[in-house]
């Protein structure tokens, strides 16, 4: 690695100071993605900005209506709460699925949804449940949030405070993982929301996450497996690579989508 200065701010407000007064400065938290990018030479940020001691900053509680779980709450913990898991279990099964049990218990939310990784498994959650992130500057909707392979609608200087989620009525996720990574070769979430039904992929898109509004207007009429019955992906627009063309992640997408709602209302 090159050198650099490590800090260790106290709270979000020293924490973004310190990315004001510093342009090369980047965030760390778990570190999942950020120290291998520097071994590899690829990332050669002159200051570290480490979130992990923040008081407060990895809270996880119900506010009203909706899950509130702080930025650098760890995968494992969101897996292992009882807030959680009363609250939206699909959500606590999701990120008990997430790597391994050394990648669970450093890797944070923050990270993963600032980091936007098309295989990650959070953002599929957040667009299906329609959460908000917030920020130290601002509230953004998911579909604001998340703009592209590893890109966000994040600023400069900005922060991830905690993620709003929604409580929904039902909801589950299903992945199809890569055995080597453990990401999502292809991931499914489905949450049948007050309002609506939304389906979101991860792991299959070129663009990155994304939902499947025709299934989620056959999942509104009739919150069943059978309603998806006679509806396909298209291949277009699909990742293709050694790990599965673009024609087999398709297809996954519509077996995984089948057995969420299955999964969602109870059924092996």
């Amino acid at each position: 690695m090159y050198e650099f200065k490590y800090h260790r701010p106290a709270t979000v407000r020293q924490a973004a100071n310190l990315l004001v007064r510093n342009e090369d400065a980047m965030l760390i938290a778990g570190g999942h993605t950020l120290v291998p990018v520097m071994k590899q030479r690829l990332a050669s940020p002159a200051h570290l900005i480490d979130l992990s001691h923040i008081e407060g900053l990895d809270g996880i509680e119900m506010k009203g209506r909706s899950l509130a779980i702080g930025a650098t709450a760890k995968h494992a913990d969101v897996a292992n709460s009882q807030v959680v898991g009363e609250a939206i279990p699909a959500l606590a099964e999701l990120a008990g699925m997430i790597g391994d049990p050394a990648v669970r218990h450093k890797g944070t939310i923050g990270g993963a949804l600032a980091n936007n990784d098309p295989t990650a498994d959070y953002p599929a959650a957040c667009l299906a449940l329609g959460a908000t992130i917030v920020t130290n500057k601002r509230r953004l909707k998911s579909y604001e949030f998340f703009q592209g392979l590893f890109s966000t609608a994040l600023e400069s200087d900005e922060i991830i405070t905690r993620v709003m989620f929604p409580l929904p009525k039902k909801a589950a996720y299903q992945k199809f993982r890569n055995q080597a990574s453990r990401y999502a070769l292809v991931g499914v979430f489905i949450a049948r929301r007050p309002s609506d039904v939304r389906v979101a992929v991860t792991g299959a898109g070129e663009g990155g996450v994304f939902r499947l509004t025709g299934f989620e207007e056959a999942l509104k009429k009739s919150f069943k497996s059978k309603a998806l019955d006679g509806l396909s992906v298209s291949a277009d627009g699909l990742n293709n690579d050694l790990h599965g063309s673009a024609e087999y992640r398709a297809h996954l997408i519509g077996v995984l989508a089948r057995r969420a709602v299955d999964a969602a209302n109870g059924k092996a």
